[in-house]
């Protein structure tokens, strides 16, 4: 299987459990690795034929921005699913991370990831 990365999706957003996290956001941070076929798109050599990555960004970037979650599980969840139902893709790695979460003890990043697929029974 082919795969187009996308690391970095930058935006601020809203999520968490405390109400400081949901007032005043903080940056989260998204990568994406598209799982998909190549052999329409590098025959056909348009854009139509493969999952541009530039609208897959801007999706990733409205559920970062939209409505507040209180889970980083939650939103990878959702942008995962999402892809999936949006672009003509087999399956989907997100890790979100929150490298400003709220946690008393020095850290350099906390983050999740899911992998999903047409196999697992998503969203065709």
């Amino acid at each position: 299987m082919d795969r187009i990365t996308l690391s970095g999706v930058t935006a601020v957003g809203h999520h968490g459990v405390l109400d400081f996290e949901r007032r005043e956001g903080q940056p989260f941070v998204v990568d994406a690795v598209l799982h998909l076929d190549f052999a329409k798109a590098a025959e056909s050599d348009d854009v139509r034929d493969t999952a541009h990555y530039g609208e897959v960004a801007d999706r990733i970037k409205g559920w970062i921005t939209g409505e507040p979650l209180n889970l980083i599980e939650a939103l990878a969840v959702r942008i995962a699913d999402d892809l999936l139902s949006e672009f003509p893709i087999q399956a989907v790695d997100i890790t979100v991370h929150k490298p400003k979460a709220p946690i008393e003890v020095p850290f350099g990043d906390v983050a999740v990831s899911v992998f999903r697929s047409r196999q697992d029974g998503q969203r065709p």
